[in-house]
């Protein structure tokens, strides 16, 4: 879990945030700067699942791997991020999830869904200097999409439930952040008209 400093634009809302998008998409520089403005904690899927890599002394690719043979890692992974949307969910105070699974997750307990995304070019470039390559980028995206199938009969390219869905390469990282600044900030929860609503996950 993420916390950071205090900020020159202050946000004032109670808001559950979940931020989704496939790597290299500006999820984590977003998650940062949003939850500086909003004076409140964020939790990264992403770093859960390097987390227990380390813990199983495995890159990504290897604990990817592993996670191809068995659900037992994912299921642990979005079992403990449900659990944590599902405490904030009630808590009446902002927080941020960010995963590419963290709007379906948190379901109806959050307040804004958010879908970023980029060309691939871009997103490439973005994480050249991570220690995952392209070819693992591509690699984790594939087994990511067709394990999400095959466990929860969920599409990740269906989009159709998210609040807010924003092309990153459009914007500045700032440009960004005024966007979804703007969203929270407009967020009126008696207009809810013709809303989706995501089918619960059984984890």
């Amino acid at each position: 879990m993420s916390v950071q400093g205090s900020s020159d634009v202050e946000i004032d809302t109670t808001l559950f945030v979940t931020i989704s998008g496939p790597p290299g998409c500006g999820a984590t520089t977003l998650c940062e700067r949003l939850a500086d403005a909003m004076g409140c904690p964020y939790v990264s899927g992403g770093d859960i699942f390097r987390e227990l890599a380390e813990d199983r002394d495995m890159n990504l690719n290897q604990l990817i791997a592993k996670a191809d043979e068995s659900d037992e890692l994912d299921r642990a992974l979005d079992q403990r991020l449900q659990q944590i949307a599902e405490k904030w969910g009630m808590a009446n105070k902002p927080f941020i999830l960010e995963s590419r699974l963290a709007g379906w997750l948190a379901g109806e307990r959050a307040d804004l869904r958010i879908w970023l995304d980029a060309p691939e070019d871009v997103r490439l470039a973005r994480i050249d200097d991570r220690s995952e390559s392209d070819a693992e980028m591509r690699v984790r995206e594939v087994s990511e999409a067709g394990r999400y199938q095959s466990y929860y009969e969920i599409d990740i390219g269906d989009r159709s439930f998210y609040d807010l869905h924003i092309n990153t390469a459009r914007w500045s990282k700032t440009g960004v952040f005024n966007l979804v600044r703007t969203a929270i900030e407009e967020y009126d929860p008696e207009r809810d008209e013709g809303s989706f609503t995501t089918p619960p996950i059984d984890i």
